[in-house]
């Protein structure tokens, strides 16, 4: 390693990249041995002087994402795997003193490295499964070999501090899919009990985790198993069944985590004392109403789907009955059909492969579209580039459910979809291929039977717009997501050239359509379809995505603020030049993200509005049209900016002038 580092550092820069991959090969057989984390840890300043990270991402430190580091430590590419490792040792030799870098202090390059082990600690704890030694081979154990001396060196108690607080942020915005989230909890568990790791005084903050799916109440504190659990059910008088309903229902709505457990008592109740249901599922007056109106269906729901596999049914039906959604004329039958639904064969197979056969496919299912009705903004696209189908099946659950019940009935049963493009018919069976290249497997019950049949159609909607003038988003948003959105377009990119056009205009029609200062003080209706252009955590841009426009509002600190909805799994991102998006405390209900209105306008590049309701536009002062501008050009703008316009360097961000 001393003699390919030497020559690396005495490469010129065009030969660099023919001898990084000596290098990579050498640490990647390094890391492989017991010690050879530690060897190189030493070396690591000693390699980046010679260029091991020169023309990567990894070349800044300061705007790596730990939380992308998992992506990087289970790729099946060698070079990805090295390089990461590599980029954590010199993380862990700044944060340890031994090496002073400018980019870094000690104390920021700690605070990484524990959202590195948090993010990771699945593979610090658990061998390679079967997939894992399938794609990575003996990467896997480099991956593991990696985190283990990082966990010791940094110590366990960085990591289960700050492996809670990521699962309360995560929790905050209530996502439909909790898996990987149970998993975690369940290796928190496994930290505590086990007497080989110290961790000292952290860890005082998972109690409540824990006991949320492993002892909620007093009867199943110490987590005797469900069949245990059901013969003290057996024995218990009304009075203990109430603590026992009560106990569950604030862990669950404190939390947005169910217990197994939590499903033996609700099947319990039926049966024996179903005058607590309403407590076990911690319903308000608008609930219990509900509940009382549709109580054969309710019944029928809790029979079906929830069971000690599908628990996260409960928590779904319970939002379910609070929003009152059964109440459209159309839901309920629609709820009944859903639990009559035969499933195809090509459905139950797809359930069975994501889910296991546990549980019957058809319960997987409706626990599916329970969790999904009752929280429409948990929606998530998965790995998956597939953000205007996600989009839509929130936008349905959210402001027309029995049409979202509708397109999952046609797609379990039918194997087929059929919408309307301008008249037309477009048949998900007869569409080419969509924008994924692959059938995802990461989604919620309802996404993967739907999200396959909606990405197909969406691309030949976006194909029939071909040789038509402008962006196919103008035509194909209002015909894929509902009447409801606006038939007014506006977009501050041309498509033909990428270069920004007609800013000013733009954003004073945003401000004039969206902002209550200048459209009247009209509250938004409907939930509306958007563009935004994402960037990093250094402003750079990333691409184009679909999120949804909720409501504006003013947060608890008086800030007017655009309250939105993004599918791509956790809303909470960095953006750069000081925009940095919130999910929690600033006014944001739950599946919510939120940014002061000049800074999402800054990253807006497509909107829809009503033409008829836009009125004059929007007499904003030159000071806040400058400061959006400053951030546009500041970040995905850099390089867009016709000739003869004056970029705006100055402001939050550092000064860039030219494309990077």
């Amino acid at each position: 390693m001393d003699d390919v580092s030497r020559k690396l550092a005495q490469a010129p820069a065009f030969s660099k990249p023919a001898k990084i991959g000596r290098v990579f090969d050498t640490a990647r057989r390094i890391m492989l041995q017991d010690g050879g984390c530690a060897a190189l840890e030493t070396r690591i300043k000693t390699l980046e002087d010679a260029g091991v990270f020169w023309g990567s991402d990894w070349a800044s430190p300061s705007i790596l994402i730990p939380t992308l580091s998992r992506l990087s430590l289970q790729s099946p590419v060698a070079e990805s795997v090295v390089i990461e490792a590599l980029s954590e040792l010199r993380f862990l030799a700044v944060a340890k003193g031994h090496y002073v870098h400018e980019e870094l202090s000690a104390e920021q390059a700690s605070h990484f490295l524990s959202q590195v082990l948090a993010s990771n600690l699945s593979l610090l704890f658990t061998p390679p499964s079967e997939a894992e030694r399938a794609t990575q081979g003996r990467l896997a154990q480099l991956s593991r070999n990696l985190l283990k001396h990082l966990a010791e060196r940094v110590g366990y108690e960085q990591i289960i501090d700050q492996l809670i607080d990521e699962i309360w942020r995560i929790l905050n915005q209530r996502p439909i899919q909790v898996d990987s989230i149970k998993q975690m909890i369940t290796q928190i568990a496994i930290c505590q009990a086990n007497p080989e790791i110290d961790l000292g005084t952290s860890g005082q903050g998972a109690d409540r985790l824990v006991s949320s799916l492993y002892g909620p109440t007093q009867a199943c504190r110490d987590d005797p198993g469900v069949e245990v659990y059901q013969h003290s059910l057996d024995t218990m008088d009304s009075s203990a069944l109430l603590k026992e309903a009560t106990g569950f229902a604030r862990a669950m709505h404190d939390t947005g985590l169910v217990s197994p457990y939590h499903a033996t008592l609700l099947r319990h109740l039926l049966e024996t004392d179903d005058h607590l249901l309403p407590e076990a599922l911690g319903l308000s007056t608008t609930g219990r109403d509900c509940l009382l109106c549709y109580r054969e269906l309710v019944y029928a729901l809790i029979r079906e789907a929830v069971h000690p596999q599908t628990a996260q049914a409960i928590y779904g039906l319970a939002l379910t009955l609070e929003r009152g959604i059964l109440y459209h004329p159309s839901v309920a039958p629609a709820m009944w059909r859903q639990l009559a639904l035969i499933l195809s064969e090509w459905s139950r197979t797809r359930l069975s492969t994501a889910f296991g056969d546990a549980i019957e496919p058809r319960s997987r299912l409706l626990e599916g579209v329970l969790c999904m009705l009752g929280q429409p903004l948990g929606v998530g696209q998965g790995n998956n580039p597939t953000c205007q189908s996600a989009r839509a099946l929130s936008m349905w659950a959210y402001n027309d459910p029995d049409y979202l019940l509708q397109m999952v009935a046609w797609a379990a049963r039918d194997d087929e979809i059929i919408m309307h493009f301008e008249g037309q018919p477009i048949s998900s069976c007869e569409s080419e291929s969509g924008v994924a290249s692959s059938l995802p497997i990461d989604l919620d019950a309802v996404s993967l039977l739907v999200v396959p049949h909606l990405d197909r159609i969406y691309a030949e909607m976006g194909r029939r717009c071909i040789g038509r003038e402008g962006d196919p988003h103008r035509w194909v948003n209002p015909e894929f997501h509902g009447w409801w959105s606006g038939r007014g377009f506006n977009i501050n990119v041309d498509v033909a050239t990428g270069a920004l056009v007609d800013l000013e205009d733009f954003l004073r029609h945003f401000y004039a359509s969206y902002h209550p200062y200048y459209n009247g003080n009209q509250p938004l209706i409907h939930p509306q379809p958007a563009g935004i252009a994402v960037t990093d955590s250094a402003a750079r841009f990333i691409g184009w995505h679909a999120i949804t426009i909720l409501r504006v509002a003013m947060d608890p600190e008086q800030v007017m603020r655009v309250y939105f909805y993004n599918p791509n799994n956790d809303s909470g991102q960095n953006w750069g030049d000081g925009v940095e998006v919130s999910t929690a405390g600033k006014g944001e209900r739950y599946g919510e993200a939120s940014l002061p209105f000049a800074q999402f306008a800054s990253r807006l590049y497509i909107f829809h509005f009503d033409p008829l309701e836009r009125g004059e536009l929007a007499l904003i002062t030159r000071d806040e049209l400058d400061e959006v501008v400053g951030y546009i050009h500041r970040s995905w703008g850099i390089g867009r900016v016709p000739a003869g316009e004056l970029q705006a360097v100055s402001g939050h961000g550092q000064s860039t002038d030219s494309e990077p």
